[in-house]
């Protein structure tokens, strides 16, 4: 099976977000960084028990309602859709942190007692000041930290649009990697119809080889990484990965941020817009576009105008710059009509 390349604690890579995307990000492959995290004060009560991370968290309780996820115990902690796919197998239900962690730890205390878990409950409006306590020294400061709390649970195997780092504060995580390309094998799930907002491998949840033929070449190539508290995996943007949390009481901490945007524009969104423009159309047309696309926009050999002086390639010259506003303006202008 292949394995990840691993930093320890105070690599010289990880001492600032410039040098972190210069020696990580800019090479887009997932790594560990272990003990990463050990040291924040979150991780630092964890060590203690979950009681006393859930007392620290709720020293910053804005007093704001999140959403709870809850499910039966005959699902096994996996949170995914419903037989049909029309809809979940798990409900949603508001409650204040202090209920929430309530419910979390008595359901940890019984094996057969629903699950419940608390995902993506971003920390400057639910935990002010949770964030300037728990600085990750190689993410920028501006991007703001989410928590992922819960039971045992697992997410089925899903990509992120931006660069993802998680910190596992209490308990343990296994994460399963499949790359980007991998996409075929993984039977993707409905792109408007998903858990929390991406779409979800089918086959990576059921695993069934009459149903999902292509997932063994998947699962060939698939990365198992186990992290302990105090442990952390970067992820590039796009990268298909499983989470399981693996103990009665687990806590999270991730950070998502496009490390490599120009400007406020979304590769995803241009996906979607080349769908309806261009998916349905003759499968002789769309070659044609292919070729189009990969001369001007995925460049294998290089800038599309490199036969032309810098000065003599037009809107072409400086997409990073002065350009890309006077792109943006002609697309917005052309979507209003």
């Amino acid at each position: 099976m292949p394995s990840l390349k691993e930093l320890p604690r105070g690599h010289a890579a990880l001492s600032a977000p410039e040098t972190f995307h210069q020696h990580v990000i800019l090479e887009a492959r997932p790594v560990v960084l272990r003990g990463l995290c050990a040291e924040l004060p979150a991780s630092s009560a964890g060590t203690r028990s979950a009681q006393a991370l859930f007392d620290y968290l709720l020293a910053f309780d804005s007093g704001r309602k999140p959403m709870i996820f809850t499910a039966p115990p005959d699902i096994g902690g996996r949170y995914f859709y419903n037989s049909d796919l029309s809809g979940f197998n798990f409900t949603r239900l508001e409650a204040a942190l202090p209920e929430a962690f309530d419910r979390i730890l008595r359901y940890a205390a019984d094996p057969s007692a629903p699950t419940a878990y608390l995902g993506s409950l971003v920390a400057p409006a639910y935990l002010p000041g949770f964030a300037e306590a728990n600085r990750v020294p190689i993410v920028p400061p501006q991007v703001e930290p989410r928590l992922w709390i819960g039971n045992p649970s697992t997410a089925a195997a899903h990509y992120d649009a931006f660069e993802n780092l998680a910190c596992v504060l209490l308990g343990s995580r296994r994460f399963t990697l499949y790359p980007p390309d991998a996409i075929g094998d993984l039977y993707v799930g409905p792109v408007d119809l998903t858990m929390a907002g991406q779409p979800a491998s089918l086959a990576s949840a059921a695993g069934d080889p009459a149903t999902y033929p292509r997932f063994e070449q998947a699962r060939a190539r698939a990365i198992t990484v186990e992290l302990a508290a105090g442990d952390a995996l970067f992820l590039p943007k796009l990268w298909w990965h499983q989470v399981e949390a693996c103990d009665p009481v687990n806590v999270m901490l991730n950070y998502w941020w496009d490390a490599t945007a120009i400007g406020p524009d979304a590769p995803l969104l241009a996906m979607l817009l080349s769908m309806i423009a261009i998916a349905e159309r003759p499968e002789a047309e769309r070659a044609a576009f292919r070729a189009f696309f990969d001369h001007y926009v995925f460049r294998p050999e290089g800038h599309p105008l490199a036969h032309l002086p810098e000065d003599r390639r037009g809107i072409l010259r400086d997409i990073n710059g002065a350009s890309y506003g006077q792109i943006r303006a002609t697309i917005l202008q052309a979507l209003r009509r």
